[in-house]
């Protein structure tokens, strides 16, 4: 007898019924319905996908995701495909980033130089933030 409770019925007797794509599916006694069990994983915040997609899109490529927020490559490319994000392409800027404590943000900050002449976004990152700048191709 399982412990399991039916999601169409929620009643609680339920027998096995076979494996499906290398799950075990059950079967409600009292509905007749067959359901699966979501396999339990690791659950990442979504605080972390929405950063990792948001630098995607941003031009930071996969490997420096990684880097800057722990989480590994190939899941953020699978986050990419899952929500079916497509950075733009990137001909004539080229983005480059920086990331700063809240010191190092403010200093940044009071230099006009460093504000002129690209676009700029400033982005928490944990308790960082980072300053990513679009520059310029220089075409020669």
């Amino acid at each position: 007898m399982n412990t399991l409770s039916c999601p169409k019925c929620q009643h609680d007797k339920t027998a096995k019924s076979g494996i499906v794509k290398n799950r075990q599916r059950y079967r409600c006694k009292q509905c007749n319905y067959h359901f699966t069990v979501e396999k339990a994983g690791k659950q990442i915040d979504s605080y972390y996908v929405i950063k990792a997609l948001q630098l995607h899109l941003e031009g930071v490529g996969y490997r420096e995701i990684e880097r800057l927020l722990g989480v590994s490559h190939v899941t953020v490319m699978n986050w990419v495909k899952k929500w079916g994000i497509k950075a733009p392409d990137q001909l004539e800027y080229r983005p480059t980033y920086s990331v700063m404590n809240h010191q190092e943000l403010l200093h940044f900050m009071k230099d006009n130089r460093q504000l002129k002449g690209m676009g700029m976004l400033v982005t928490e990152l944990g308790d960082k933030y980072m300053v990513i700048r679009w520059e310029r191709f220089r075409v020669q």
